[in-house]
Order: C-alpha cells, then structure tokens, then sequence
C-alpha cells in the first residue's frame, strides 16, 4: 500500500493542518493533505490526476469526489474515485465507497457499500445514487484523535 500509482499525484499542493477545522466545501488541484477537520464536500473539477490523503488524524464529513483517494482517518459521507481508494490500516468510511480500483489494508473500515464502477461511469453512478431512497451514514458527534503519549 501506499505505493506510486501511474498517473497519481504524490506531491502536496494545499494542506488542511492538524488544528485547522473548515466548514464548506473545497476544491483544489494538485494534492491535498488533510490531517485537521473538513466538514463540507470535497473535489477536485479541474484536474484528473488529484489526490487527497486523508492522514490517521484527519476527519472530513461531506462527500468526497476526488480521482485518486488515500484515507487513513475518518470520512462521514460518500466517496467517489475515478481512478483509486486506498483504505490504511485506520480508515473509517461511514458512506458508500465508488471506485474503479480498489486497495484496502487489514483493520480498516466501510460502513456502506462498495461499488466497483467504470470511471468514465463514476458521474452517471453518483447522479443515479442521490436519486435512489438509501439511509444516511452513521453520524459521529466527534472523531477520535488517537495520540502517542
């Protein structure tokens, strides 16, 4: 896990700090690191080669619509790559996870569906997934910040 994919982005261009909470919506290009709080939906229009890393002490509630997708904290809302998802070790996805290629790590987590989609189809599957009547994910009233001490 976490190796170089083709076509991905490793570098970091926009970072969500570790005492940083934001609330709305983010769109950004490039690579985004979130190891604070977004609550609000998350994309990336403009560039097809976008990676967000969400780190062990991130947390973002809202929907995520990013090509490539690497979590290792925790995410309130659904989940949309046209290229990857990697779950790490501590991912928690409380949502549906759409994704044309798929990687998760022994001890994370999806409380939803995963569905495998064509990329060129992640559009049509999202438009088609807000329609359809489905349950809400599991709220959490805070995340749990695990710490080395």
């Amino acid at each position: 896990m976490w190796g170089s994919k083709k076509g991905a982005s490793r570098r970091i261009d926009s970072l969500v700090g570790n005492s940083t909470k934001i609330k709305g919506d983010v769109d950004f290009i490039g690579g985004l690191l979130v190891d604070g709080k977004v609550i609000g939906n998350i994309t990336a229009t403009e560039d097809e080669n976008a990676t967000i890393t969400i780190s062990e002490n991130g947390y973002v509630q809202g929907e995520i619509q990013i090509p490539n997708i690497i979590i290792n904290g925790t995410v309130e809302g659904n989940v949309y790559a046209s290229n990857n998802v990697e779950l790490a070790k501590k991912a928690r996805v409380f949502g549906n996870v759409y994704y044309n290629l798929f990687e998760m790590a022994m001890g994370a987590e999806v409380n939803g569906n995963l569905v495998h989609v064509a990329d060129d189809h992640i559009a049509k599957n999202k438009a088609t997934a807000s329609i359809e009547a489905k349950p809400e994910p599991a709220r959490l009233e805070e995340p749990e910040v695990l710490t080395n001490n």
